[in-house]
């Protein structure tokens, strides 16, 4: 398989174009050759234009690559190795959603051919490929696993907004069903990652490593959210506490913040559905999603509090929030805890306007039932700079004043104006 690839004899296909797929897709097609397969007409075109619909990748990223994008069962049939990109949420009880999963495997499963290769980088649950996607396979293809086709996993790791850490510079977690499958696979994959492939001893220990990576983020970040609580009780800034305990060597440097996105605010759930259905009921991963998860309304009624305090009648107030995106510099608006500032904001009848620079109007309103304001006002009663964009980091004090009828309450999750916001009421995390 690795041999008919590399000699364009047999071609690679990737499903699933969004941030995760297209990456992979496109460094592939600068060695071998690529069928990008995505469901979504609109998008299939925008990429044969050089145009990444996600807004993560330039147009000369798509110069020179062996690529056919498709929507179309009947070319991704040329396929015989087959990676599936595709999103893994989590449904309104925080339970997995495995439809986009589920509906990948039954296209593959509609092509697939014996011989033919599967692996998949979508983040789940350990046993999830094994048990879930593989009778798929075998059921739309009539096929039998591991006799007709081979499944491994390699979970990915791309960080949107993150042009350091790329595809190529991050090692690569590879898993196979057996050990010539193993060897195939991380051979196909050495091709396009620079930083080398670790070969994980089997596929649920590769799908475990990838879920635990997110995991342990996000409890520390929770940590650092529950403290930021303690510490504003305190009366003492949580930023100022961390540079101070930051200069030991071995300090672990998480900050408190609104944690969102397609990652770490789900894929702890995945990992605690998994261990509920085997009789185990997790107590510190559930606390952090928790304190997580509860971090928007928080945020939102300290700023009411302000508010009150400063003589503002709420029932009036104006409020504007900045950024709306689940993290700084990118368009995602995935799972944005942002969200919930807006929406606790409103369930006190503040009136929200928000603004950012990166989303889409149309999405946030499709998403969360809110538009961008494309007119701010220059008459409101505090500000909430929820994302760090690198276009509100030159502020001061004075663009503040300038946006506000009086001196309007200054509300900085990250603390990216600490010490350059002195007359304004100002507090951060």
């Amino acid at each position: 398989m690795y041999q008919q690839l590399l000699n364009k004899e047999a071609k690679l296909a990737v499903i699933g174009l969004g941030y995760v797929g297209l990456p992979i897709a496109l460094e592939f097609a600068k060695k071998i050759s690529v069928i990008g397969f995505d469901i979504n007409e609109k998008r299939v075109e925008m990429m044969r234009n050089n145009i990444d619909p996600s807004g993560e990748l330039e147009s000369s990223a798509f110069e020179g690559a062996d690529i056919t994008f498709t929507h179309e069962l009947d070319v991704l049939k040329e396929a015989r190795f087959f990676i599936v990109a595709v999103p893994t949420p989590i449904d309104a009880y925080a339970l997995p959603d495995l439809k986009p999963l589920i509906g990948a495997s039954t296209t593959v499963g509609k092509v697939l051919k014996e011989g033919d290769y599967v692996v998949y980088e979508s983040t789940v649950y350990p046993g999830c490929t094994e048990e879930d996607c593989i009778p798929v396979l075998e059921r739309e293809s009539g096929l039998k696993f591991p006799a007709d086709f081979k499944v491994g996993y390699s979970p990915e790791r791309i960080n949107p907004g993150d042009k350091e850490h790329t595809l190529t510079k991050i090692v690569k977690v590879v898993a196979g069903c057996d050990a010539e499958s193993l060897d195939v696979i991380a051979k196909v994959y050495e091709l396009v990652v620079e930083a080398g492939v670790h070969r994980a001893s089997s596929i649920k220990v590769a799908e475990a490593a990838k879920i635990i990576e997110n995991t342990q983020r996000d409890v520390n970040i929770a940590l650092m959210n529950e403290l930021s609580i303690i510490f504003d009780r305190m009366n003492i800034n949580t930023f100022e506490v961390l540079e101070a305990a930051g200069t030991k060597w071995n300090f672990l440097k998480f900050f408190p913040g609104l944690v969102g996105g397609h990652c770490i605010g789900v894929d702890p759930y995945y990992l605690t559905y998994k261990a509920k259905a085997l009789g185990y009921d997790s107590k510190v991963i559930l606390s952090g999603r928790t304190i997580n998860d509860g971090m928007g309304a928080y945020v939102a009624s300290k700023a009411i509090k302000m508010m009150i305090k400063e003589g503002v009648a709420i029932s009036k107030a104006k409020v504007l929030v900045m950024g709306a995106t689940f993290k700084e510099n990118v368009e995602d608006i995935r799972n944005s805890k942002v969200a919930d500032v807006i929406n606790e904001l409103k369930s006190f009848g503040v009136q929200v306007d928000v603004v950012d620079p990166y989303a889409s109007s149309e999405e946030l309103e499709h998403e969360y039932g809110f538009a961008l304001t494309q007119n701010p006002s220059n008459d409101y009663d505090a500000v909430v700079v929820a994302v760090n964009h690198k276009d509100y980091l030159g502020h001061d004090e004075d663009y503040f004043k300038g946006i506000s009828s009086d001196n309007p309450i200054v509300i900085d999750l990250k603390g990216i104006y600490r010490g350059k916001i002195n007359s304004l009421p100002y507090w951060s995390l």
